[in-house]
């Protein structure tokens, strides 16, 4: 049986994965492709989480798609918003029909010799398992484990006698109406329930180990909303896109260089917000602001639920589960209906599948991330992954527009593979990522590495990404195209070659 070619392959059908599809079908309009989701429908992270008040963490000016103008009043949107919003672009591109669903991608092995990936996939509605072949691969599987959210191991949780849940698999059927919830955390899934489940429930605590930095904004643009009245939608959205990424990007600058003032600003507009409610030692982290993401809240919901007495915050250790609820280490007793554990991802690229080079495993913790693009020494690959300091969108628009630009490139010379190579000497400049979030640090030692400066240095920076990635020349000697060349001979092999021989 022949096994099916294409030219490019995108892995997920999430945000990023129909982004990737409409820019390769409007830049390289004659690639074959198809998008591999390992779940039933689209949307991702945007269908996936189903629990209450699930929203954006950022504006959606720059969360949206630079090529499809967000017209929602709302600017931090509601995740069935924006669940629509991807739905709507697959079907404006006419990407739904270029989808397989239920096609989990187990590995990814390239041979330079036929200049092709070969992709295992597996049908999990089906259990078939079977092999395509294609020219590129891009990654939009996003960035964390579709099957299982982190939780630590809490002792006594077996004795534990209310409901138990972790945000990512949110029962549809939970009734919290009434009932006195516990949510652990303090990142941006916490602060979004705890108002949402403070709405029905008799009390809702956020128990936090430490504090994290939250800043209030708007949820409705105010002032796009009355331009729309009388100006274009794509126009408004451009003005829009282009603010939010100044202010974003001056804000972040401002943090960095001025932490102490940074941190009396965000601590003085929460103290204000809270009117004196509660303790402001349950808002002052340790940490300077953006060492780990800040907390957005949609027109202070947090503050208010909290200065109603509607919800209340605690910081101190979990001890043990009881059958009431946790005892924490101070001795204090929170009795709980429903525990909500908001303890993070776990963190996975590459959506988990394995990744070799002409039969040698790849280690990604050994590799540089080309441009935060590419992997070094791994041809016609990209792997999207977004800003940890602004918007995933905006990073992933650059990403797949330079990918389409690389496939140009390579067409344009009659090449087939293209590879970044490390020819400069540039030496490590530690984890791409530059957070110290829980969820990142777990994970870290798995993940590729930055070079010390470019085009393998991650700058997180939007406008020094433009010029790295769209307005400088593709070929810029770290980018290697070459034809395909005879199968290169693993260590093993060659050892065997150079052995003589001995009668039998």
């Amino acid at each position: 049986m022949s096994r099916e070619h294409l030219d490019v392959l995108i892995i997920g059908a999430g945000l990023s994965g129909v982004g990737a599809a409409v820019h390769l079908s409007t830049k390289c309009p004659g690639k074959s492709f198809a998008l591999l989701e390992m779940r039933g429908a689209m949307g991702g992270t945007w269908d996936l989480f189903r629990y209450p008040g699930i929203r954006s963490d950022s504006d959606m000016y720059t969360l949206g798609y630079a090529f499809k103008p967000w017209s929602n009043p709302d600017a931090i949107a509601e995740g069935g918003d924006i669940l629509s919003y991807i739905q709507e672009t697959a079907r404006e591109y006419r990407i739904e029909e270029k989808i397989r669903y239920h096609h989990e991608v187990l590995g990814l092995s390239w041979s330079s010799a036929d200049a092709r990936w070969e992709v295992r996939v597996k049908r999990r509605d089906t259990g078939e398992t079977f092999t395509l072949r294609s020219q590129y691969v891009i990654c939009a599987a996003g960035y964390y484990d579709y099957e299982k959210g982190h939780t630590p191991e809490f002792e006594g949780r077996e004795d534990f006698g209310g409901t138990l849940v972790h945000p990512q698999h949110w029962p549809e059927d939970l009734d919290y109406a009434g009932k006195r919830v516990v949510v652990i955390g303090s990142g941006a899934t916490a602060v979004t329930l705890v108002p949402a489940l403070a709405e029905k429930a008799e009390h809702v605590v956020m128990l936090q180990r430490s504090p994290t930095y939250m800043v209030s904004v708007p949820k409705k643009g105010a002032l796009l909303n009355r331009l729309r009245r009388v100006l274009p939608e794509k126009t408004v959205y451009s003005i829009a896109r282009v603010g939010r990424v100044l202010m974003g990007m001056g804000f972040y600058e401002f943090t960095q260089r001025f932490p102490d003032r940074a941190r009396r600003f965000i601590q003085g507009q929460v103290e204000e917000a809270l009117e004196g409610s509660v303790d402001m030692a349950h808002f002052t982290p340790r940490y300077d602001p953006w060492d780990e993401r800040l907390c957005a809240v949609p027109d202070g919901d947090m503050f208010e639920v909290l200065r109603e007495g509607r919800a209340s915050v605690v910081t101190d250790h979990i001890e043990r589960f009881t059958e009431k609820g946790v005892l924490l280490k101070s001795g204090r007793e929170l009795e709980a209906d429903i525990v909500v554990t908001a303890t993070g991802l776990r963190v996975q690229v590459l959506g988990g599948a394995e990744l070799e080079v002409d039969g040698e495993p790849v280690n990604l913790a050994e590799k540089l991330y080309y441009k935060g693009a590419m992997l070094e020494d791994v041809p016609n690959l990209a792997m999207v992954f977004g800003y940890t300091n602004s918007s995933w969108t905006l990073k992933a628009d650059l990403i797949l527009d330079f990918f389409c630009r690389v496939i140009q490139q390579a067409d344009a010379r009659g090449a087939a593979i293209c590879t970044p190579r490390n020819t400069q000497g540039v030496g490590d400049g530690g984890p791409f990522l530059n957070l110290s979030s829980g969820y990142i640090q777990r994970a870290i030692h798995t993940l590729p590495r930055q070079g010390d400066r470019s085009p393998w240095r991650l700058y997180q920076n939007y406008l020094m990404d433009i010029l790295l990635m769209k307005l400088r020349r593709v070929d810029d000697g770290a980018l290697v195209f070459t034809r395909p060349s005879a199968r290169p001979r693993r260590a093993n092999e060659a050892a065997t070659a150079a052995r003589p021989a001995v009668a039998g």
